[in-house]
């Protein structure tokens, strides 16, 4: 029997993964990380997002991997009114995502034949680095309606993403993680921590019954500083964020669920 991780106050203890999909459920937003290349990580996605629709129903499942401005092209290839090939040209997947789609391609059926919805959650690629360099002030007015400034990161936040992108290096200008030469990197990490959010709370604003399953980056969902600290700072309640890793050896909680490997 498959089994799941789950980190609450009292630790760390293992429960199936029946009993794990039950509590997913009941949650309005589930964020599943994943890393981008790996095929395992995208099965086990769609094994709980299947054990998840069979549970609730309807669930619009939320994709980084595609900005705003593709969400006709989902819409499309959800209601069945255009094949993979289609889809993927008229959503720039080469241009916005560029991994093999053959990766996401089981994801992307599931919902056609599941009739799930799919919710592009990501902004145009130029805006990140222009954020980040120039500030939010710089956010074009286009975007202003659905997207807002990211709440500060904590300083946990900025300790994790300077150690993950190799911490204090002799060619890097920040030497510490509360540099100001570190802000920009910061910035640019928050954008798309804020768009994924921001899309998500749109959606659940606009259809107030539905569940979310967004598929993002772990670095976007661990220890719930990104994409779960924003959902938080929009009044989002209800979410859960999952990972297809192993349990740590210590009780921390990068996620509350975790599925171990084979």
């Amino acid at each position: 029997m498959r089994q799941a991780v789950r980190v609450d106050a009292a630790g760390m203890g293992r429960i199936a993964e029946a009993a794990a999909l039950d509590a997913l459920s009941r949650r309005r937003v589930v964020l599943l990380g994943e890393r981008h290349d790996s095929a395992a990580d995208h099965a086990w996605q769609a094994r709980v997002i299947e054990g998840i629709a069979a549970r609730v129903g309807r669930v619009t499942v939320g994709f980084e991997m595609f900005p705003r401005r593709a969400q006709p092209a989902l819409d499309a290839f959800a209601a069945g009114r255009c094949g993979l090939e289609a889809f993927l040209d008229a959503a720039r997947w080469r241009e916005v995502w560029g991994f093999d789609p053959r990766l996401y391609r089981g994801l992307f059926e599931l919902c056609r034949d599941r009739g799930l919805g799919m919710l592009a959650l990501n902004v145009d690629r130029p805006i990140v680095p222009l954020v980040g360099r120039e500030g939010w002030a710089a956010l074009p007015e286009a975007e202003r309606a659905w997207l807002s400034e990211a709440a500060p990161a904590a300083p946990a936040y900025r300790r994790y993403l300077f150690d993950v992108t190799g911490g204090a290096r002799p060619d890097r200008a920040a030497k510490a993680p509360d540099a100001p030469e570190f802000d920009r990197f910061v910035r640019a990490q928050q954008v798309w921590d804020r768009a994924f959010a921001c899309a998500i709370a749109n959606h659940l604003a606009q259809s107030p019954g539905e569940r979310v399953v967004g598929l993002i980056g772990r670095g976007h969902l661990e220890y719930g500083w990104g994409t779960p600290a924003q959902l938080a700072d929009l009044g989002v309640e209800g979410v859960a964020v999952a990972l297809p890793s192993d349990a740590p050896a210590n009780a921390r909680r990068v996620a509350e669920f975790m599925w171990p490997g084979p």
